[in-house]
Parts: C-alpha cells; sequence; structure tokens
C-alpha cells in the first residue's frame, strides 16, 4: 500500500513530452515533489495517499509556505508570472485558480470604487456583473454590431464607444469581451486609444484567447494591441487544468498595487499547485512550440468549414474571426441543433454549445487534424438526416434585450425580494440574473426593468433547448422581483 503518492506517482504524472521543465519553474517544481518521497505534515488532508479515495488526489499538491525555491512556494509562483508578464509584454502578471470569474471580479475591483460608473458591453460573461455586484459600480451598457445574417454579436464599432464615453464623462472604466462567444473580434487598437484619449482604461475579458499571437494567422493578443488589464482562460485554449487562469496588467493606466490587493482578496488561500504549474507548463509550450501546434489545426478547421459549406452548411467565416472557432448555423438547413447534439452523444463527442440553430464544438491545438475530420464528417451526416425548411434568423436574446437600469446591480442582489408568476413580473425590476447558458450572456441582471420583449425573448431561448441559467426557476415559470415601493 502507497504511504505517500507524492513519492509514488504514475509515470504518466512524472512526464515532461515537450521538454518544458527547464523553462517553467512551477512545473519542474511539480514535478519534483512527485519524484520525492516525503512526508507531508500540511495540507492537503489526504497526503498523497490514492489507497484512500482513489487516484482522483494523485498529483494534488500544494502551495508551501515560505521560499522552498525548489518547491511550489509564493517566490516560485512571482518567478513564474514574471516569466509570463515579459513574454506577453506586460509590467505584471497573476496566475489564478479561480477560473476567468476570480479574475474578472479583480479587475472591476481594481478600476472602480461604490458608485463610480463603467462602460460595460452586453456581450461580457456574466461573472463581470458579480464583479460589479462587488464593487458597488453602475453599468452603463454598450452594444457590440448584431450581424443580422447570422444573429450573433460581431464588433463594437470605437465611435460608439466615444459617443457614449462622451455622454458619461465620468465612467472610470471600459470593459469588453472580446474575442466574443463566437469568435468575433473588434479592433481593439482603436478602442484602447479611445480609452486612453479619455484618460481611463480598457479591460479586456480575453477569456477564449490564450492561444492569440502565437501563429500569424491569429490575431494579436489583446495586451499587445493596447489594453491595460486582460483576463485570459489559461483551460479554455490551453492545455491547463480546469480552473486556471492568469490576468495580464500594463501600468499606464492601472494602480498595479489595488490590482494585486483586488486580485489576492479574489483568490483563495489554498491555491493548488497542479493548476498553477499547468498555466506555466501551457505558458512554456506556447512560447516554444505554439506556431507548430497551432497551424496543422488552424488548417484542419479551414478544411472543417469548407467541406459543411460544400455539403449546404453555412459557418461564420471571415477576417474578423478567431481561424479556431467553429461556429456553425443550423437556420438555412433546417436542422435542429438539439437532435444533431444528440447524434454527436451517441458518438461520445461533446460540444460547447448546442441550441436550435447552433452548433459551437471547441477546437484547440491539442485536437488533431484527423479528430476534427472525423467530427466534420459526423457532424454532415447528422444534419443531411435532420435537414427541414429553412427558418428566419433568430437573434439570441442576450444580445436583442435592451437593458432598462432601476437600480444598481449590488443594490437589486443584496436587496429583498418577492416570487411572482412570470406574467406579473412584466414592469417589475429583476432581483436575479437570467443567463441562457452558454454563452451566459445576461438578458436580465439584478436592477433591471422587466420587459415583455426580454421575458418572450427568454421563453423563446427556452423553447428552443436552450439551458436557463442563475435563475432560481428555471422553467420561468415564477421570478424573483424587488418589492413594489
Amino acid at each position: 500500500m502507497p504511504q505517500h503518492a507524492f513519492g509514488a506517482a504514475t509515470l504518466l504524472d512524472t512526464k515532461d513530452p515537450m521538454g518544458l521543465r527547464t523553462s517553467a519553474p512551477l512545473l519542474d517544481a511539480w514535478i519534483r515533489d512527485m519524484e520525492t518521497d516525503r512526508s507531508p505534515f500540511q495540507i492537503p488532508g489526504h497526503k498523497g495517499r490514492t489507497d484512500l479515495t482513489g487516484a482522483i488526489v494523485d498529483g494534488d499538491i500544494p502551495v508551501l509556505p515560505g521560499n522552498h525555491t525548489h518547491r511550489i512556494s509564493p517566490s516560485l509562483i512571482l518567478e513564474a508570472e514574471a516569466i509570463a508578464a515579459k513574454l506577453w509584454g506586460a509590467e505584471l502578471c497573476r496566475f489564478g485558480v479561480n477560473g476567468s470569474s476570480g479574475s474578472n471580479h479583480a479587475a472591476v475591483m481594481a478600476v472602480a470604487s461604490p458608485g463610480d460608473k463603467v462602460i460595460v458591453s452586453r456581450t461580457l460573461h456574466k461573472s463581470v456583473l458579480v464583479g460589479m455586484v462587488y464593487a458597488g459600480v453602475v453599468p452603463v451598457w454598450i452594444r457590440p454590431e448584431i450581424n443580422p445574417a447570422t444573429g450573433l454579436p460581431e464588433y463594437l464599432p470605437s465611435s460608439r464607444l466615444a459617443e457614449t464615453i462622451a455622454a458619461h464623462p465620468d465612467a472610470k472604466a471600459v470593459l469588453i469581451g472580446e474575442p466574443s462567444y463566437v469568435g468575433t473580434m473588434s479592433n481593439i487598437p482603436r478602442l484602447s486609444k479611445v480609452c486612453h484619449d479619455a484618460g481611463i482604461p480598457l479591460i479586456v475579458d480575453a477569456a477564449w484567447a490564450a492561444h492569440y499571437g502565437f501563429h500569424p494567422e491569429l490575431p494579436n493578443h489583446p495586451i499587445a494591441e493596447g489594453a491595460d488589464i486582460v483576463v485570459t482562460s489559461a483551460h479554455k485554449t490551453l492545455p491547463s487544468y480546469s480552473q486556471a487562469s492568469f490576468v495580464l496588467v500594463r501600468d499606464e493606466y492601472v494602480d498595479l498595487a489595488r490590482f494585486n490587493k483586488m486580485f489576492d482578496s479574489t483568490q483563495t488561500t489554498s491555491m493548488s499547485g497542479r493548476i498553477l504549474a499547468s498555466i506555466d507548463a501551457a505558458r512554456a509550450l506556447l512560447e516554444r512550440h505554439g506556431e507548430e501546434l497551432i497551424g496543422p489545426v488552424i488548417e484542419a478547421t479551414e478544411r472543417g468549414r469548407a467541406a459543411l459549406v460544400a455539403a449546404g452548411i453555412e459557418v461564420i467565416d471571415g477576417e474578423y474571426i478567431d481561424p479556431l472557432k467553429l461556429v456553425i448555423l443550423l437556420s438555412g438547413c433546417g436542422a435542429d441543433g438539439n437532435k444533431i447534439e444528440a447524434d454527436l452523444l451517441a458518438a461520445n463527442i461533446d460540444v460547447e454549445m448546442a441550441n436550435r440553430d447552433l452548433i459551437i464544438p471547441m477546437i484547440t491545438f491539442a485536437d488533431t487534424p484527423d479528430r476534427i475530420n472525423d467530427l466534420v464528417k459526423k457532424i454532415i451526416a447528422s444534419v443531411e438526416a435532420h435537414r427541414g425548411e429553412p427558418r428566419p434568423i433568430e437573434i439570441l436574446p442576450a444580445f436583442s434585450i435592451e437593458p432598462e437600469v432601476v437600480v444598481t446591480p449590488r443594490e437589486a442582489f443584496f436587496s429583498d425580494y418577492e416570487v411572482v408568476a412570470a406574467e406579473d413580473a412584466v414592469g417589475r425590476v429583476s432581483a436575479e440574473m437570467i443567463c441562457p447558458y452558454p454563452p451566459g450572456v445576461p438578458v436580465l441582471s439584478p436592477g433591471e426593468r422587466i420587459t415583455q420583449a426580454a421575458l418572450s425573448a427568454l421563453f423563446k431561448a427556452r423553447d428552443m433547448g436552450v439551458r436557463i441559467a442563475f435563475v432560481a426557476d428555471p422553467t420561468l415559470e415564477t421570478l424573483k422581483v424587488l418589492p413594489k415601493e
């Protein structure tokens, strides 16, 4: 029976197939810890024993206090973060284990205080709204252009942002999401110039853009295009553990000391050494081998798009689209994405998003051309089996509803509430967040007026098979509202 799994790791655990450990200090320390037979008398409580609850705890090592230069410790984390900051051209990088959600919370609190206004793209993830609750700020919502041919967001015009800042000159920051969930991109250099001309920072939730800048056919990373804070999910497009995130900060428009304080407040004090090491390993992999790994997957994805189009299935494509994003539009061929997802699940294939009108498989450089080719063939076969009459394009409710802010998100979030039937909620103020998920963009946020248009859009999304998230009653038969005055 193994006494201490830190010293009894599997061969797979301690392999370094790409030779990264010499340039990734956290990965090196993790491998060294796994290869060392030591007796831990600190957390985690499983002590590395895999004979108690199984392999689920194998490789789970803590961040040790003090300066353990050969094990994962605060000083070693600082070293790894400094390497990442230099790679991306930022003054500061922080590794997080609470996903991009925790990093988004920190970003909002770092640039605004209770009562301050912030200009926010309505395409942003719900975690940004939670950050606004924490910070007590007042959102000024701004919308990107919606492509009528797809019903999906495209880009935020810099002229619209300039007009919004002019109308709200006391705004403290601008927060946008780039790329969007469907891979569309705005012109970050133009948007950052508009912000900087007004003397305020541009914060970008770039959760889906960790790979940007590491291949000539990819867009530049937002930090290289003038953004001041960029939040990125390492686990979305890089081979890192779930919950792995990093945030990059430039110091001209952001107080680094304040950012550090806010970031630390959003992270657990018992950080997972394995998650942190996986961020460091992914950074080293990008730096050494990013272009050679990404290139074949871009080519395979492009071939997949061409095959889908040749089969009469529409896809999103164009110059300002992430070339690794495969967004399949089903309205034109009349197929139901829920049925296609069921066929894929029967073949043990999971996709990132599926509803009646969309299928979005998540493609990263961990995929292979053969896997992508097989996926596309199965999607084409399923569409052929489920073809129907073309349908009109439906704009997703998260992108079609104009919000009316009545009270701040924080005030509504902590308010008393009443539960009423949906038909009685029109005209009342929402006490909860209501998001079709994915993509997790709110249709209604705490403190916003519930309109008939919003309810109708939510009902339609629900009936299309979209999961309605973060609401107490996902059937939408009842809603939480603020008490009447």
